[in-house]
């Protein structure tokens, strides 16, 4: 569907709660397109996904009234309001951080505080992304359990169970009582298990440490190796309905987008450069006739995760966004609101 049949059909009665909920109408600052679309890798069959920000109410604000999302799920439809937006993209929500990555046409509606938005996204951007985008590249990945990870060498394995660890990991130190960069050290070794040939293994050098807070970090660090044990059968549904190319491609696009972020400090939501390369994904090139990917799928995994990890020692981004910048910037348009100037 091109641009101009979408902006047509945002005009449809289907549409309407954009100008009639309460929480939206003037209070839209931004709207643009989501998913497919905005990936550049939708096809015939590819529905409209819409993604917005609305800005809090006058009440909400004064009142510290909750309004953060708004759904409509007959229309893909997805609004945030202002203030719960801000708090994603300080984590470098993947889900939300494209949203200020989108190609200039991909924008259905920008107000002048949108505008503003847009010019200052670089201020959400940290290495905060670097946990953000690798646990959502792992979710894929798991997702893909039966052709991907269950056919992997053991070995091989193991070293994605290793890297969805330290991607939780990197957020233990803002998440818990704080420590030493080198008081954890996760890699994998020959394995005690006689079933296993490797095997994730820790060094843990702390001391004084709060009990309860280390009890905190090895539950979410188990949860991802019992999570690795499951995907078999939570992923039965998605290979007979034939969404492990969708998930591939995820898997590397996501890749891609964070590598940009990282290296040059760009949010590139629409991935021209890449499209051939995801549609082939997606549309099963690098599936076998039993639907398993094949070994060029695991040389291009292999590439992108040295990228990433390349990327991720030699970024300049800095540790955490610019929270003076962010926080002046949410008064200014709060204050807006509060005095009736948006």
């Amino acid at each position: 569907m091109e641009i101009s049949d979408i902006r047509k059909e945002l005009k449809t009665e289907k549409y309407s709660f954009l100008k009639d909920n309460e929480h939206l109408g003037k209070n839209v600052i931004l709207l643009g397109l989501g998913g497919s679309h905005a990936y550049g890798t939708s096809n015939e069959n590819s529905d409209i996904d819409v993604r917005g920000i609305a800005v809090n109410s006058k009440n909400e604000i004064l009142t510290n009234q909750k309004f953060e999302v708004f759904t409509n799920e007959e229309t893909d439809t997805t609004i945030y309001s202002f203030n719960k937006i801000v708090s994603l993209l300080v984590n470098s929500n993947p889900n939300t951080i494209e949203l200020l990555g989108l190609k200039p046409e991909h924008y259905l509606y920008v107000s002048d505080i949108g505008k503003k938005l847009l010019e200052n996204k670089k201020m959400f951007l940290s290495k905060k992304a670097i946990q953000s985008f690798g646990g959502y590249a792992n979710s894929q990945l798991r997702r893909l359990d039966n052709k991907v990870v269950r056919d992997l060498s053991q070995v091989e394995q193991e070293t994605h169970i290793l890297n969805s660890i330290k991607n939780a990991e990197y957020t233990f130190r803002d998440k818990y009582f704080g420590y030493e960069s080198d008081a954890i050290k996760l890699y994998t070794d020959k394995a005690i298990d006689s079933d296993l040939d490797t095997e994730v293994f820790m060094d843990v050098n702390l001391t004084h440490y709060p009990l309860r807070d280390y009890k905190s970090m090895w539950s979410e660090m188990n949860n991802i190796v019992k999570d690795y044990s499951k995907i078999g059968k939570r992923n039965k549904n998605a290979i007979e309905h034939q969404k492990l190319g969708k998930h591939a491609m995820h898997l590397v696009r996501l890749y891609f987008m964070c590598i940009d972020i990282l290296e040059k400090q760009e949010i590139v939501t629409y991935r021209e450069k890449e499209h051939d390369l995801l549609m082939d994904i997606r549309n099963g090139k690098y599936f076998d006739s039993d639907g398993k990917p094949i070994s060029e799928f695991y040389d291009l995994l292999n590439e992108l995760e040295k990228k990433f990890e390349y990327a991720k020692m030699h970024t300049e981004l800095p540790d955490s966004p610019n929270y003076k910048k962010i926080n002046e910037f949410m008064a200014y348009v709060n204050e807006l609101v509060v005095v009736g100037k948006v």
